[in-house]
């Protein structure tokens, strides 16, 4: 009988055991808001796995537009955020949504078109390429979507010293979705589009367009990471959400980042900032 009382305790302290560890294992895990571009550039298909296997943190990832990103954090959905609209992050961590923001990596916008340029802007500075456009009609596309892309194509204009929403006409078209599909869009239209680079090394079907203008100081295109403020919302992962930030900082994390190429081309170029900003 001892015995039998013995193995029914054993028994028990096993399943005890096994459900605090299969408890453990669902909780080893965060949820990552970004914006579609970065989706769509396949860094996080590439990295999160090094960093399963690094840490056993499960990473599930929802990519949204930047404005739809924040909206979600704002609400406490996500743990952590990766974005590349800076002044945006700025206000969300000044308005007490997020605890720090921390450079991450960099790439840079680019100016694709019609290798035939009909508006003349190859190697023009981004400022004089979007005057010869909007002078001439030519047709571009813009993304529309409040996503990090668009709201850097808007601060352009403005340094351009154009107001894009009262001169733009039939050659502006608005297209509502991700940065392949807009690519897509420019191709099959023949127009004009900004783009962040690693989305125009991961696109495909690129038929007759390139990239005409790069390199000005104004296209750099920077990513933060973000943890959500766990103090106005205690179901933040905020451990795992850490390490996940510490992770992408780290050294290792940074020649991650470093070694994710497209047809030999590196899409990102870590800049970690450890102290936040």
């Amino acid at each position: 009988m001892a015995v039998r009382r013995l193995s029914v305790a054993l028994a028990l302290l096993c399943g005890l055991a096994a459900g605090v560890a299969a408890s453990s294992a669902e909780d080893r895990a965060i949820v990552l808001a970004t914006t579609t571009a970065t989706q769509e550039s396949g860094l996080l298909d590439y990295l999160l796995p090094i960093f399963r296997e690094k840490t056993g943190i499960d990473v599930t990832v929802i990519a949204r537009r930047a404005d739809e990103v924040l909206d979600g954090a704002r609400r406490g959905e996500v743990d952590v955020v990766l974005m590349h609209a800076r002044p945006q992050e700025e206000k969300f961590v000044a308005d007490g949504f997020a605890v720090k923001r921390f450079d991450v990596m960099y790439n840079d916008y680019v100016l694709i078109g019609p290798k035939s340029d009909p508006a003349g802007v190859k190697g023009k500075d981004i400022a004089t390429a979007l005057k010869a456009i909007e002078a001439k009609g030519a047709p571009f596309v813009t993304r529309g979507d409040r996503s990090g892309t668009h709201a850097a194509e808007l601060a352009l204009w403005i340094v351009a010293g154009i107001d894009i929403a009262s001169v733009k006409g039939a050659w502006y078209r608005e297209f509502k979705q991700g940065m392949t599909s807009a690519l897509d869009a420019a191709r099959t239209a023949n127009a004009y589009v900004l783009s962040d680079r690693g989305s125009w090394i991961a696109f495909r079907e690129r038929g007759d367009l390139d990239v005409l203008v790069e390199g000005d100081k104004r296209l750099l295109n920077q990513y933060g990471a973000m943890l959500v403020n766990p103090a106005k919302f205690p179901n933040v992962n905020k451990e795992l959400g850490q390490d996940f930030i510490d992770w992408l900082t780290s050294p290792e994390g940074q020649a991650a980042i470093a070694g994710y190429k497209v047809d030999g081309q590196q899409l990102f170029f870590p800049n970690a900032d450890k102290s936040g900003g």
